[in-house]
């Protein structure tokens, strides 16, 4: 027979579950705290950290040490990433290529591989690919700054993401804790909720992530793993110099944990920087792909990874999607080894340049870097993140709220890219609409209208 302690807490986890069903507690948000909710239901604190403690057992909440107890996740990034086909939308949501600027020399690149599809390279492979598209990796990630791995530690995957997924499942297990930077590309968020991984947030300064932090994060959170988006960081836009990359080596290094470096923006530094993998040969994987340089569809990704965990990941990636595609491997191919990517990304790097221009004459009083895709904007106080985001897609302008990049939901930003936007024209006057509600008062601004501009 059940104990009234046993009813109790049973029927106030039942309470919980209902709320969240009805998304009075949405997916990866905060509870309240034990006594706030007891509280609420006039109960004690010890009877709801019962009902939380079944609900975790259920895998419907996560409770993190010093941070409280989340309801278990799900991919946010529809929600950062929001694609448009409606031509009156000016999506200043997604990190791409202007992708009108490319079109000519995919179109060519895909007709000149044609001839290269053989028998051979529709099939299996071994490893995670061909040797030759492992060598093509290889020649684009050291024109950027990565000492130079081989076929033999160099691996394939569809995309960065992919290759994120797959480091993270391969080098850490369900309850780990990963260390990332306080603000944080999203989709590192969204492996790590949906394989409930822990996140712990480490300090950044205008230099990126701090050496001192770090080693703070290691020694008291102990993290299996560390990674780290060295250049135009997302969604901050910092770049690391090199001796801030080398400091955070240092503390990897001393710690012999994992270390994962997303390079996948080291193209639009005007200068190659040093990966920081060249300082951590047997504990970083270096992570790259043609996906913001050339075109998303691609999907071609690169992981050099120590030797030691060659074969451990490389099966990680035979499970889960037993190779790359081989077709297009072969259009990157045709585009490296022709120098075109190279030529392309350059491209790329002075249009955003131009885009960066631009923007400062929009919004001349934030701090806006000399390069990069995208800008990462401190809202006025009279705005909060998600209430502007909100009222920019109801004027038909898509930009990506602060929350989703903050490990500790202490900012009140956007973040703008500025290359999605393929005509200069419709640019300009997206930045000028979004300007004019940057300024405007929110008490005067209604969700209903269409056209308030």
């Amino acid at each position: 027979m059940l104990t009234v302690s046993e009813i109790k807490f049973k029927q106030i986890a039942r309470t919980i579950e209902s709320r969240i069903r009805d998304g009075v507690y949405p997916p990866n948000t905060k509870l309240p705290p034990h006594r706030v909710l007891a509280e609420e239901l006039q109960t004690t604190p010890v009877t709801v950290a019962k009902a939380y403690k079944l609900l975790s057992e259920q895998n419907q909440v996560e409770s993190f040490v010093g941070r409280g107890t989340f309801v278990c996740g799900e991919s946010q990034l529809s929600s950062v990433i929001q694609t448009s086909d409606d031509e009156d939308d000016y999506n200043f949501s997604i990190l791409q290529p202007c992708l009108s600027h490319n079109v000519p020399e995919l179109q060519s690149a895909i007709r000149s591989s044609a001839s290269k599809i053989t028998s051979h390279l529709t099939g299996y492979a071994e490893n995670s690919g061909h040797e030759r598209h492992r060598q093509t990796g290889i020649r684009w990630a050291s024109q950027y700054g990565l000492e130079p791995g081989t076929v033999q530690n160099t691996l394939l995957t569809s995309g960065t993401q992919n290759a994120l997924a797959v480091l993270v499942e391969s080098l850490t297990k369900p309850g780990d804790t990963i260390a990332v930077e306080t603000l944080t590309y999203p989709g590192i968020l969204a492996i790590a909720s949906l394989r409930r991984r822990h996140v712990v947030g480490v300090q950044m300064d205008e230099n990126g992530m701090i050496p001192e932090h770090l080693q703070q994060t290691i020694e008291q959170h102990h993290p299996k793993l560390v990674i780290v988006v060295p250049s135009h960081q997302n969604p901050t836009g910092i770049t690391m110099p090199a001796e801030r990359r080398e400091s955070i080596a240092r503390v990897v290094r001393q710690h012999n944990i994992w270390f994962i470096e997303d390079d996948i923006y080291s193209f639009l530094n005007e200068d190659p920087m040093p990966a920081i993998c060249n300082w951590l040969p047997e504990r970083g994987f270096h992570v790259t792909s043609l996906s913001k340089a050339i075109c998303p569809a691609l999907r071609c990704g690169f992981i050099k990874a120590p030797s030691s965990q060659v074969a451990t990941i490389s099966a990680h990636i035979r499970t889960d999607i037993w190779l790359a595609s081989p077709l297009n491997f072969i259009i990157a191919e045709e585009l490296i080894n022709s120098g075109q990517a190279f030529e392309l990304a350059e491209r790329q790097r002075l249009l955003a340049g131009e885009r960066q221009k631009i923007a400062r004459k929009y919004l001349p009083h934030s701090t806006i870097p000399r390069q990069g895709y995208h800008l990462w904007i401190p809202l006025p106080s009279h705005w909060q993140q998600e209430r502007f985001a909100m009222e920019a897609q109801n004027h038909r302008i898509l930009v990506s709220s602060g929350s989703y990049f903050d490990t500790q939901q202490s900012c009140n930003h956007i973040r703008l890219s500025l290359t999605a936007i393929n005509s200069e024209q419709k640019f300009k006057q997206g930045m000028e609409k979004l300007n004019k509600l940057l300024h405007s008062d929110p008490a005067t601004v209604f969700s209903y209208q269409t056209n308030p501009f």
